[in-house]
């Protein structure tokens, strides 16, 4: 290379030495400064000399379904606690579920420990998470939300929740009630039951929840189809955009006081915020002004996603 040509064989020489004793043979620099008689100052010198005119390249080369390069920019920029980016194809949604329900098994067998409460979120990214988990540390597990019941997904929040119990041998706090109920007077009353009260009672003493991201659109979000269309373009008029297991958000991420929200059987805005890490699984670029809400809310810390997602969210960030 014409950088290394600029430096004299002898130095040229010396610097590999020294890499070569730094990089590959894992010596300290100061075990390197008494082997070759040099000082400390003068072994880093001519490492950072190695790497500066090219004679040592560093490089992170990971071939696998994580997007590296990704991940870290997605993290740096929105300030993530953890970050997932997977690659893969942008055209079919049951496959990119499955991709980002793996790769969030594998992010929370990673991090949850035995002293954790994790807490779970209906959304259908999530119940390919649950079908790939296959072990985690012994915790409890607690249902955050009432279930909806798309045509195409038979398991509900209580199987859900059970799974993830079971792959953990932990307590499982759930319930049977749907999402979304008629009126207010009915989810008050369905609040007070016992296994209802019991389980959304927890949601203080959750450490970890897991959830999906919905955009206030039709087919962007379970909670969105499961109203009327008067009733969803009226939600838009107040400035939803964005919803959360039915937490609805403006732009900015604000929860937005609707007429679904009394109806709701779930944890609240400031509930889900209170938990120390939130991590979202999201899928379809499409979301990804529903994705950047939640993250400025502050309600989503943690995020599974893809590769599509994540440049959208960085190029509009």
């Amino acid at each position: 290379m014409a950088a290394e040509r600029t430096i004299g064989p002898a130095a040229l020489v010396l610097s590999a030495a020294v890499a070569r004793r730094y990089y590959f043979d894992g010596l300290s620099k100061s075990e390197i400064a008494e082997e070759l008689e040099l000082s400390r100052f003068k072994v880093a010198r001519l490492l950072d000399q190695a790497r500066d005119s090219g004679l040592v390249r560093i490089e992170i080369d990971y071939r696998g379904e994580l997007d590296l390069d990704l991940t870290l920019a997605l993290q740096s920029r929105f300030g993530l606690r953890h970050c997932v980016v997977i690659e893969s194809a942008e055209d079919d949604d049951r496959q990119l579920r499955a991709g980002i329900g793996r790769a969030a098994a594998d992010l929370l067998t990673e991090i949850v420990e035995p002293d954790d409460v994790l807490g779970l979120v209906w959304a259908r990214s999530l119940i390919t998470m649950g079908t790939s988990l296959t072990r985690l540390a012994p915790c409890t597990v607690v249902q955050l939300t009432g279930a909806l019941s798309p045509p195409d997904v038979d398991e509900s929040s209580v199987e859900l929740v059970r799974d993830v119990a079971s792959s953990s041998g932990g307590t499982a706090f759930c319930f049977y009630a749907p999402l979304i109920v008629p009126d207010a007077a009915t989810a008050q009353a369905l609040r007070t039951q016992p296994e209802i009260a019991r389980a959304l009672g927890m949601s203080a003493q959750v450490t970890k929840a897991v959830v999906g991201i919905g955009a206030w659109r039709k087919g962007l979000s379970t909670v969105a189809d499961a109203v009327t269309e008067r009733e969803r373009r009226e939600m838009h008029a107040l400035g939803v955009r964005a919803e959360i297991g039915g937490i609805q958000l403006d732009a900015e991420g604000t929860a937005v006081a609707t007429s679904l929200t009394p109806r709701l059987i779930g944890v609240g805005a400031e509930e889900l915020r209170n938990v120390p890490d939130v991590i979202a699984l999201a899928y379809d670029a499409a979301k990804a002004g529903a994705v950047r809400a939640a993250l400025r809310g502050g309600l989503v810390n943690s995020l599974v996603t893809h590769t599509a997602m994540a440049n959208e969210l960085l190029d509009e960030a």
